[in-house]
């Protein structure tokens, strides 16, 4: 990466100073990363060899958790090391990746939430087209389409990084590298920078969180037409989506729709969204979805079974 800036280096401040409330950190991060793990894993692996969740709404999910657990993974083990660490140094480059990864991943999972949507607004409002509309291939197509337009947002933020010059201080007040902290960084005017940012990101959460609400609008009213079974099941269905919808996207869209200002809770509203979101997914989701369930039980069933006759 070609480096705009006299900067080889930065620090990060993380989210405490204070060396009791730093081992609290680590204990609880680490609690919480093991647990995203462990969940999405789970679910991966349930999807994966289960033969009753071959639906297209199960596939989508099994990128949902595998999203997850990258985006976990590219800011969890970090924090949890800087944690202990008297020094929380990260190199230019190692920041730029970080950067990356974080948009990578994040755009991915909003991608993927549109396509579950999109997978149950055809489940519903069109039931006898559905098998043509979401086919194997099709739900392929998408989520590669996904992988690329992921790419394609992350590239735009690392050209935008890489257009920043910085020759002063290089403490981020943060846990992590994004680009809001780096723009309060950089020495250069950085209102066109901002407008661009929240063009490519803000722009990307408030459209996706609006056609998101636009389509389970459309999904409850033609659920009027429906049996009370089948509102009943519907509802489940989508109450769990909506939730994560909501998880998802409220801290995204506080943190890059705004004008270029900074608040106190901002680091708790990412760390909701890098951290808690991850966790919490595969929580609702096996919660509330009686299938995944029922999938696991079998597929722990088979396991301990198949031991035994050994």
């Amino acid at each position: 990466m070609q480096q705009n800036s006299s900067v080889t280096e930065f620090m990060l401040l993380g989210l405490t100073q204070d060396p009791q409330r730093q081992k609290m950190v680590f204990a609880i991060f680490f609690i919480f990363y093991v647990g995203t793990l462990m969940g999405n894993l789970l679910i991966i692996v349930t999807i994966k060899f289960s033969r009753t969740l071959g639906s297209p709404m199960y596939f989508f999910l099994f990128y949902l958790s595998l999203v997850d657990t990258c985006f976990s993974t590219s800011i969890a083990p970090r924090l949890i090391v800087d944690a202990l660490s008297a020094e929380k140094t990260i190199s230019y480059n190692e920041c730029l990746t970080q950067v990356f990864a974080l948009h990578l991943f994040g755009c991915m999972e909003i991608f993927v939430l549109v396509l579950m949507a999109m997978d149950r607004y055809a489940a519903i409002c069109k039931p006898l087209n559905y098998p043509t509309i979401m086919s194997r291939q099709v739900c392929i197509i998408l989520i590669v389409l996904a992988w690329i337009g992921s790419f394609i947002h992350s590239m735009a933020q690392i050209i935008l990084a890489l257009r920043l010059s910085f020759c002063g201080s290089n403490l981020i007040d943060h846990y992590c590298c994004d680009m809001q902290p780096l723009l309060k960084l950089a020495c250069m005017d950085i209102h066109v920078m901002n407008l661009l940012v929240a063009i490519n990101s803000g722009a990307l959460c408030a459209s996706s969180f609006v056609i998101l609400m636009i389509s389970y609008i459309v999904i409850l009213h033609s659920l009027r037409n429906h049996s009370a079974e089948g509102r009943k099941k519907a509802l489940s269905t989508c109450t769990s989506h909506v939730t994560v919808v909501v998880l998802s996207f409220g801290p995204c869209i506080f943190i890059y729709t705004r004008p270029p200002t900074t608040f106190p809770v901002d680091k708790m509203v990412e760390v909701f969204y890098t951290i808690g979101t991850p966790f919490l997914n595969p929580l609702i989701y096996t919660l509330r979805n009686e299938e995944v369930k029922i999938a696991m039980r079998q597929l722990w069933h088979v396991r301990i079974t198949s031991k035994s006759k050994r």
